[in-house]
This record gives structure tokens, C-alpha cells and sequence, in this order.
């Protein structure tokens, strides 16, 4: 216990002090710009936390450069945009029934209605609440499972288990993610195929290269997630504004705002906020599920317990509650997996982990949380795991971002309600123009714009053969990481071609895997 109370002290230090020990306020700044830029962009339609992550993080490194002083900045940004988007998403979903992201769409069915009726600030104060506090609840369960599941790990699992880990974590993800499972298993193999492109473990040089040199050091990061998610999305819409255009929808009218949320009103909203939270952390921490289902399975719990069942979906408070707080806690719990195993669930986990594998020498995994003891030699104290202390670091950063969201959140979401009538025809010019831009600057000039581009047509035709994106950044992203576990354990076994097999571990998680790939085929064949 000691020792860790030594590991948490330190990581709470490291934010607020510099290496030089000088107090530094430039990581909660960053907190602080993030959360506002999270909350504004999730009240904007169309936009989304990891939307504004993916744009973010290129223009970061490109101002705080590389290494870890840079580190606790760009990811204290990233985090807070994170969870400032999942707060501001609800403004215009209630008060216009247009939800700022995908994950308030279910606040409409409650929010709105309830703004129709006159009370749309206490429909906006009911959200902010719930959101806070399952936003709350997911972080120190967080904090509390994933250092324990990263130590049960380590302990248990040799590199045969953790390379087949991450096949059954592709293969859940393909299952769970969109309304066809093995197109999403395609699109995933697809990312890992291209993440192929470049240099090899073997020492035989590059490979798959076409023989461009510049494809030497493999695709950058950045662009490829970039023109994937971003720039293909741009497309998206500028063909749907295209086919839209005969139609002008009117601009939508603020309603009245009503009366406020009395304490004695969130007070007897605790019970169903812990509920949802309950049930959005763990839905979150398996990876690819996603804030939709947490919604949707929070929403039908909360009308099924309610002794007035029929008022949801007429302006019940009840499933404003129900449906954000489930959405915000999957963001913490999302980490959890992150943090713990080094495999992303969700896109904005897949920013955060492109965020340290760019930026200084912190790398996620269960190695992190290798609680090694801290030597005192001449009066001075030598960590033999800065990891360590980083987590910890990261943990501060979170709780900053969520006093943050508690004070700031609460004043900025009755103002946001006027960012649903920025027409598109200007937002998505600058947005392709900061996504270019930031490819341009981080990634090597034009290679960083030919492969955002090229990127951005994969992602293009992916959306048009209605194949979920997800499986395929996620592969892109864990494939190197595989390849490398199952060199070093085909090395370790002295060259069995069976390693996979000979773990009663490692064959159960396969066989679930097949098991995975058999469902997919037959769903695939009945549908």
C-alpha cells in the first residue's frame, strides 16, 4: 500500500511540476482548452469527440514537439476533449431534437420533449448532471480495474496468450461493431494488410513498398487515421449536401428554457444515474460495443424499473438520466482496456494510444502497471517505472478534466444552443483544410497528403459499402503489435509452428475466436 501511495503521489506531482521542480500549469491548461473545445464541437451536429481528437492531435505535436515534457500537454488536451464532447452533445439534441454526436441520439426521444413543454434548461442541467456523474463513476472504476487487470495479466499471460488476446479482441470487435459482423471482419483484416506497407521485424528490408522509398518507415499513423475518419467523412457529407440541396429545412427556433434543476430534483435522480453508470462501464470496457447499445440497454432498463413507464419517450427526466449518463460512462470505461492491455475499443481510445506511441518514450500495456520499488540512493529517489508514474499521471489529468466539466460544463451548455445554426457549407471547408494541413505538417509533407488522400478513398468506399471504419483503424493500428508477439513467441518456442496451441489459454481464447468467425459466416448467410 505504501508503495502505491508513493506511485500515486508521484504521478499527481509530475502534472503540476516540472522536471526542474518548478510548479507548471501548462498540462491543466491544456486539460481546460480541450474541455471547452470538446463541449463546443459536441454541440455541433455532425461533429464528434473523436472527430476534433483526430484534428487535434497532429496540430499538438506540431506545436509541443516530441518527447515526454511534451506528452502530459498533448494527452491532458485529447482527454479533455474527450470528455467535454460527450457533455456538450446533448445541447442541440434537446433543444433542436438534432444531436451534436451519435452518442445523444436517445437523449432526443426525452430531451426534446421536455424542451417543448417549457423546460429545456431543466432538460439541459438534468443531462449536464447525469453526464458528469456517470462520467465520475466510470473513471475511478478505471482507476481501480485497470492497474488490476494489467498485474493479472502480466502474471498469466506469456507472449502464445497475449497474440492470441488480441486475435479474439479483432474478432469480438468485427462481431459486435455494425449490422454485419464479417464485413466488419474484412474491413478489419483489410487495416492490417495495409499496416503491412513498409518495414519488417525480419531485417529484410521494406516490403510492399511498390518501390516508392518513402514507404520505407510504413505509412504514417496520423494521415492514414486521419484521411480515414476525417477526410472520408468530409466526402460523405459533401455528397449527402449535394443530393440535400433541393430541400432548405428551415433554421430551427430556440425554445423557452424554463425553469432550473432543483437539488432536491438531482437527488432523487441518483439511484437511476448510478444504474446507467453502472451498466455504460461495462458495456465500455469491451472493446467495440460502443455508446449506442450502453444507451439503448440503460434507456429500456430504466422504463421496465419505472412506475410510470409510459411517460418515457413524452419529456420524462428519467430518460435523459438513463440514456447520458450510460453514454459518458463508456468513455472512461473505454480506457480500460486501453490502459490495461494496450487495445483500443473505440476511436477516441485509438487517438489517445496514437498520441503515445508519437509523442516521448510511455507506451500502454500491462508492463505500465509494474509496481517496482523506488530506490532512495544519496538522498535522492530513483523510479525504476516512470511508466507508472505517467498512468497516474493521466488519472490527475482526468479527475482535472472532470472538476472541469462540473464548473465550466454546467455554464457554457446553456449558451451552445446558437452552434446548431452553423451551416455546413462552412464548417466543412475548414475542416478539410486543418485536416490537410495538419497531414501535411506532422507526416513528411506530401507523403502525409497522399496518404490521408489515399486513406480518405478507403474510407470512402468502406462507408459506401456500409463497412464499419472501426474494425478496420483498430487492425491497422494492433497488427505491428501482433506481428511482433508472434515473432518473439514463435522464437521463444524454438521454432514450433504450433505455439498458439500448446497454452490451454491461448487455445480457449482461439476457440472462441472460431467460434466468433463461425457466427459471423452464418449470420452473414441468413441474412
Amino acid at each position: 500500500m505504501d508503495l502505491l501511495l508513493q506511485y500515486v503521489g508521484l504521478g499527481v506531482t509530475s502534472v503540476f511540476q516540472g522536471a526542474d521542480g518548478a510548479l507548471q500549469f501548462l498540462p491543466v491548461l491544456m486539460v481546460l482548452i480541450g474541455v471547452l473545445v470538446g463541449i463546443l464541437i459536441g454541440a455541433v451536429p455532425g461533429m464528434s469527440g473523436p472527430f476534433a481528437m483526430a484534428i487535434a492531435l497532429p496540430i499538438l505535436v506540431s506545436i509541443f514537439g516530441y518527447g515526454n515534457d511534451a506528452l502530459y500537454p498533448v494527452l491532458g488536451c485529447l482527454l479533455g476533449i474527450m470528455k467535454g464532447a460527450t457533455v456538450g452533445g446533448a445541447v442541440p439534441a434537446i433543444l433542436f431534437k438534432t444531436p451534436g454526436t451519435p452518442d445523444a441520439f436517445l437523449t432526443t426521444l426525452d430531451g426534446y420533449p421536455m424542451a417543448r413543454k417549457g423546460q429545456g434548461r431543466k432538460a439541459i442541467q438534468t443531462a449536464h448532471f447525469a453526464s458528469v456523474m456517470g462520467d465520475n463513476f466510470s473513471d475511478i472504476v478505471l482507476f481501480i480495474a485497470a492497474p488490476a487487470i494489467a498485474v493479472a495479466v502480466e502474471r498469466i499471460l506469456g507472449l502464445p496468450e497475449k497474440s492470441a488476446l488480441i486475435i479474439l479482441s479483432l474478432c469480438f470487435m468485427a462481431a459486435v461493431v455494425g449490422k454485419a459482423p464479417l464485413k466488419g471482419l474484412i474491413g478489419g483484416l483489410l487495416g492490417m494488410f495495409v499496416s503491412l506497407i513498409g518495414s519488417t521485424m525480419s531485417g529484410n528490408g521494406p516490403r510492399l513498398t511498390f518501390g516508392i522509398p518513402e514507404l520505407g518507415n510504413g505509412l504514417p499513423l496520423t494521415s492514414a487515421v486521419l484521411g480515414v475518419l476525417v477526410v472520408s467523412e468530409v466526402l460523405i457529407s459533401i455528397e449527402e449536401m449535394h443530393e440535400a440541396r433541393k430541400v432548405a429545412p428551415p433554421a430551427p427556433e430556440a425554445p423557452e428554457m424554463g425553469p432550473r434543476l432543483t437539488w432536491a430534483e438531482r437527488g432523487r435522480m441518483l439511484p437511476g444515474i448510478l444504474r446507467a453508470a453502472v451498466i455504460g462501464t461495462v458495456i465500455g470496457a469491451l472493446p467495440g460495443i460502443g455508446t449506442t447499445t450502453a444507451a439503448t440497454l440503460s434507456y429500456d432498463t430504466a422504463k421496465r424499473r419505472s412506475k410510470s413507464p409510459e411517460a418515457f419517450g413524452q419529456g420524462t427526466p428519467d430518460g435523459v438520466v438513463a440514456t447520458e449518463a450510460a453514454n459518458s460512462a463508456v468513455s472512461g470505461a473505454n480506457l480500460i482496456p486501453v490502459m490495461s492491455l494496450g487495445i483500443p475499443g473505440n476511436f477516441a481510445a485509438v487517438f489517445i494510444i496514437l498520441a503515445v506511441e508519437t509523442i516521448g518514450d510511455f507506451s500502454f500495456g500491462p508492463q505500465v502497471f509494474q509496481f517496482t520499488p523506488i530506490q532512495h540512493i544519496e538522498g535522492f529517489d530513483t523510479i525504476l517505472n516512470t511508466n507508472l508514474v505517467m498512468a497516474f499521471g493521466m488519472f490527475t489529468m482526468m479527475v482535472v478534466a472532470n472538476l472541469f466539466n462540473w464548473t465550466l460544463g454546467g455554464l457554457l451548455m446553456g449558451f451552445l444552443g446558437h452552434l446548431v445554426r452553423i451551416p455546413k457549407e462552412l464548417m466543412l471547408p475548414v475542416i478539410l483544410t486543418v485536416s490537410l494541413t495538419a497531414a501535411y505538417v506532422q507526416d513528411g509533407g506530401y507523403l502525409g497528403l497522399l496518404t490521408a488522400g489515399a486513406f480518405a478513398m478507403i474510407g470512402y468506399a468502406l462507408r459506401r459499402l456500409r463497412i464499419s471504419i472501426l474494425p478496420f483503424v483498430i487492425g491497422f493500428l494492433l497488427a505491428p503489435t501482433l506481428e511482433g508477439l508472434v515473432r518473439g513467441a514463435f522464437t521463444a518456442s524454438g521454432g514450433d509452428a504450433l505455439f498458439l496451441l500448446k497454452s490451454p489459454i491461448s487455445l480457449g481464447m482461439l476457440a472462441c475466436s472460431a467460434f466468433l468467425l463461425i457466427r459471423m459466416v452464418r449470420q452473414a448467410r441468413s441474412a
